[in-house]
């Protein structure tokens, strides 16, 4: 069954930052855990706007068939469906400034976000 198209993006900063962090946990892997392939990210309700941006590292068994893949120069981020609805248009970046470094997104369906900019609500 052919997926749609994403209509999630990767900016060129977040995809390498993402390749660069996988690259680094996939040496340091024992056998007794799985090293992570791809970073997941998902949307869930909380956070002070009601909902909020979740991160993570994920190991290949971690990727589920109906998981949105988006390859962008060597990494890979994966997205579930119910989560790319609330991301529709929106870009993963990531940022190394004088406050710290971070990924965050930018997204057009957000009505507000906080100041940390990982809880977000919808109009």
């Amino acid at each position: 069954m052919t997926q749609p198209a994403p209509t999630f993006s990767v900016s060129d900063s977040a995809a390498s930052r993402i390749a660069s962090v996988v690259a680094k946990k996939q040496a340091t892997a024992t056998s007794a855990q799985a090293a992570p392939v791809a970073l997941r990210v998902s949307v869930e309700a909380g956070g002070c706007n009601g909902f909020q941006y979740l991160f993570t590292l994920t190991a290949p068994d971690g990727i589920a068939t109906d998981d949105v893949r988006i390859e962008k120069n060597g990494a890979l981020v994966v997205v579930d469906p119910t989560s790319l609805d609330l991301l529709a248009g929106a870009e993963l970046e990531f940022a190394d400034k004088l406050m710290g470094a971070h990924f965050s997104i930018t997204n057009p369906n957000a009505a507000s976000s906080c100041g940390c900019g990982t809880s977000f609500s919808l109009a």
